[in-house]
């Protein structure tokens, strides 16, 4: 194959640095690709090459061109000046602008960077051929001008361009999306990009929005297979981007990566898991006393015990590249063997938070750019072990220093990578931490998996650094394991043969006295015994101290989940999410598939009633494989029934299933049928009506006679104000109330910042619920599905105002069987109309916990127990 010769001429005057003394390790070790750099005497960055602009850095400190060969260009002026956002640099070009060689594109203000930035030293480098080797035409340390021939390489000849050119010319799409995920383009949903790419066979790629103009191509940006690359973009929560992929399947994958970027991220079952951890007391630290913020809440006592894990010994160099290359990938293929072996052990514990994570670092181990940075390492001499180690530490070096919490965070993760591979070259075995049993862990860092083998022994994690968005803080929150972080370097200093950690009050007491310790200890023992009285009289049912009796079932996303529901006491499945069994898919469930699962769900209650929600699709809920269309707010377009009045096929699968998997069953003790329907999103009885036709419909044509019991959802607030003729209609009624706040409200559920407003307890809200259980007074049972319904204060409150169930999840529904039991609802709905004439939610939680309190004070004998007044302590 011919080739010919091509060169680069030098953007600027200045004196010629080779790549290797460059300050910065991600230049310096070639990990952005090869090239050289120039020390500037001149102020105008101009173009090396005939090209166009492909991404201009909001700062203004680089630019990246693609010449007519397809090379694509970094130019990046000093070192660190992204930290001066923009200050001393004017842009000349706009992305996607051609430009001609010697124009210029850029103007720099060099003594005010010489004083502010780390180097004024300017790196050119071709990002997009690591392995393209080039030649510096001018001597290192000599002075080379604008203009002048600075690099040259061979390229393929035109037969070879030609079919790169045809490659190229393959089914392409594009679209964008918004960052919706709390945490930001973090590791777990890069991942699943990475997986979503693979199974559409396609290159997919991610760009700010901004930073793509329209003249762009579809190559710019990071692509998803490379991790690194992904989190660089430091995307965050309202982040607008821009999805490009070619391949046959371009469009399908566009529209997968827009859903899954768009879907704020939800773990079924585990509202502690992702809920936001509170802050560090802003005063400083008591004598004997360490401050962190805390990551999981809970009360914890032992020995403070470091914990010491060192990077396995590996060899430094070797002779042979080509058997450390091939040993590299042996081990590489052993470690996401193990990991594979891991996430699928988490799955099968149920828990998922560690099997996202553990996916994730297979993502990170097959990153390329990470592997061709430990390649190039064998290449200069390195052994295996040790190219592993220095690709690694470049990359966590510099996730730490990059001054965002969620980045830092991940550096754990590549430190857990950096040594699993490095184990398989160890010459000496790293020496773990002995005595942990009971103890509370201080570390300066831990990744998941040295928590994931230590969590079943520890009382309680602390951690120098970290932050409340690590991996760890959430596997520690998932376990209900009390946890501090950012507690600084004075924890690594810290002793004691018996600590307190107190998560809740985010603080570690390094030396309590003997009172502190038997308070401690007393709470620990009235926490433990109140958890093992509650789920031993789980299974009995509900009265209150005013005779009234009560259902409390539990919500599930999967019939796999049934059998925990009825272990934990749960009187049925109040609500079953089946939009779950649709989600994470490329294609719909099919009716054998969907049978099973509610009939696996049945079977598992034993009798006891299951409420299947039919699919809700929409708003923070995508579906792949259903193109919805667009609207400027999703909660408000097509949902519940006005959706499937436009996919009837989809609608009708799922409700042959659903009459398939109840066909025979008999009533329950209320007479309604076992397996019951339940319609989300109903804004009148017109709507509850057609899908009674429906429902009829396909029964009548599978021979089945009688049909299951159809409720109502309650979320929509004209629901709510209609609720009695909906209660003519439907067999039950559920007030979701995450959605009628919503509604109510105003307020998207899905703003972070709106969160602590969004409260069902505003006087608003309540009455609307107060609306809906007197419409219904009379006609068919009204159940709570929603949130509110494990809320200590709200479950009391709806108790009292006269819901016949509250479902919770599993986890949930001992703790309020009992707190019901010790609950007097006569006396509570006394003060309703108090309650609702009070100004806002604020208003409601206080006076209703002083009631509650008021209320189990003058129930309890002395010495008895005080579950219904103590809403805060976590059992």
């Amino acid at each position: 194959m011919s080739s010919t010769s091509r060169f680069l001429c030098a953007p600027l005057r200045g004196v010629v640095v080779p790549l290797g003394e460059v300050p910065d390790p991600a230049f310096a070790q070639g990990a952005l690709g090869p090239g050289v750099a120039i020390d500037p005497l001149g102020e105008t960055l101009h173009a090396p090459c005939d090209g166009e602009v492909i991404q201009c850095a909001r700062t203004a400190h680089a630019l990246t061109l693609r010449d007519d060969h397809g090379h694509e260009w970094l130019l990046h002026i000093g070192i660190d000046t992204v930290d001066l956002g923009g200050e001393g640099f004017e842009l000349l070009v706009a992305t996607g602008e051609r430009v001609a060689v010697g124009d210029p594109l850029c103007r720099f203000d060099v003594d005010g960077l010489a004083r502010r930035a780390k180097a004024l030293v300017t790196p050119i480098v071709m990002t997009n051929a690591p392995d393209l080797s080039l030649e510096t035409l001018v001597t290192p340390g000599m002075i080379v001008d604008k203009g002048e021939a600075l690099l040259q390489w061979q390229a393929p000849g035109p037969a070879a361009e030609a079919v790169g050119r045809s490659a190229s010319s393959e089914a392409s799409a594009r679209g964008e999306a918004t960052i919706a995920a709390a945490q930001g383009l973090h590791a777990r949903p890069a991942s699943r990009l990475r997986t979503l790419a693979h199974n559409h066979a396609v290159e997919l790629r991610l760009a700010r929005a901004e930073e793509a103009g329209e003249g762009r191509s579809d190559v710019d940006g990071a692509s998803v297979a490379s991790l690194s690359a992904l989190l660089n973009l430091g995307l965050v929560q309202g982040d607008r981007v821009r999805v490009t992929a070619r391949g046959a399947a371009a469009q399908a994958a566009v529209d997968a990566a827009i859903t899954l970027l768009e879907t704020p991220e939800h773990e079924s079952g585990r509202a502690d898991v992702s809920a936001e951890p509170t802050a560090a007391p802003a005063e400083a630290s008591m004598p004997g006393t360490l401050n962190g913020l805390s990551a999981s809440p809970g009360l914890a006592v032992g020995p403070l015990v470091r914990y010491r894990v060192a990077l396995p010994s590996v060899a430094d160099t070797a002779n042979d590249p080509e058997r450390e290359r091939r040993a590299l990938d042996a081990a590489v293929a052993e470690v996401d063997a193990d990991l594979e072996r891991s996430r699928r052990a988490a799955e099968a514990r149920g828990q998922q938070a560690e099997a996202d994570i553990f996916e994730a670092h297979r993502a990170w181990l097959d990153d390329p750019d990470l592997r061709a940075a430990a390649e190039s390492k064998i290449v200069e001499g390195a052994s295996a072990g040790r190219a592993w180690h220095l690709a690694l530490e470049t990359e966590i070096q510099r996730l730490r220093g990059s001054g965002n919490t969620l980045l830092a965070g991940r550096a754990d993760d590549l430190h857990d990578l950096q040594r699993r591979v490095m184990q398989r070259f160890a010459t000496q075995e790293a020496v773990a931490t002995t005595g942990l049993e009971g103890a509370i862990l201080a570390a300066r860092e831990m990744t998941p998996s040295q928590f994931v083998e230590v969590a079943e022994q520890i009382a309680g994690l602390c951690l120098a650094g970290g932050g409340s968005t690590s991996h760890v803080s959430i596997l520690a929150r998932a376990r209900g394991l009390p946890c501090l972080v950012a507690m600084g370097d004075a924890l690594l200093e810290a002793s004691g043969d018996r600590v307190c950690l107190d998560a809740d009050q985010g603080r570690l007491e390094l030396a309590p006295d003997e009172r502190r310790l038997a308070a401690v200890e007393a709470e620990q023992a009235r926490q433990r015994q109140r958890a093992e009285a509650d789920l031993a009289a789980a299974s009995e049912p509900v009265t209150m101290r005013d005779g009234r009796r009560l259902h409390v079932a539990a919500n599930i996303a999967a019939g796999g989940e049934a059998q925990g529901a009825l272990d934990a006491g749960a009187d049925g499945i109040g609500l079953m999410r089946s939009e779950f069994l649709f989600l994470a898919r490329q294609t719909a469930p099919d009716l054998a598939e969907q049978q099973a699962e509610y009939r696996a769900a049945v079977e598992a209650m034993a009798g006891r009633p299951v409420v299947v929600r039919l699919l809700d699709i929409g708003a923070d809920k995508q579906l792949p494989y259903l193109a919805l269309p667009a609207t400027p707010n999703p909660a408000l377009g097509e949902r519940g029934a006005r959706l499937w009045q436009s996919h009837p096929e989809m609608f009708d699968t799922q409700l042959d299933a659903l009459l398939e998997a109840g066909r025979g069953l008999p009533v329950c003790e209320d007479g309604l049928t076992r397996l019951r329907l339940m319609v989300p999103m109903i804004a009148d009885v017109g709507e509850l009506r057609w899908v009674r036709r429906r429902l009829a419909t396909r029964a009548a044509a599978l021979g089945i006679e009688r049909l299951p019991s159809l409720g109502a959802m309650v979320e929509v607030p004209t629901a709510a104000l209609c609720a009695g003729s909906l209660a003519r209609e439907a067999e039950f009624l559920s007030i979701g109330t995450n959605d009628l706040t919503q509604y109510a409200l105003a307020m998207d559920r899905e703003v972070a910042s709106l969160a602590a407003r969004s409260d069902v307890l505003h006087p608003g809200v309540l009455r609307l619920i107060a609306l809906c259980l007197k419409g219904a007074d009379g006609r068919c049972p009204v159940a709570v599905c929603g949130t509110a319904a494990g809320d200590p204060l709200a479950g009391a409150l709806l108790a009292a105002m006269g819901v016949d169930e509250l479902s919770v999840e599993p986890a949930r529904v001992a703790a309020v069987k009992a707190m019901l039991r010790g609950l007097d609802a006569e006396t509570l709905a006394a003060q309703l109309p108090a309650l609702l004439a009070l100004d806002d939610a604020a208003a409601v939680r206080e006076a209703l916990a002083t009631v509650l309190a008021t209320s189990a004070q003058a129930a309890t004998p002395p010495s008895g127990d005080t579950t219904v007044a103590d809403t805060t302590t976590r059992s």
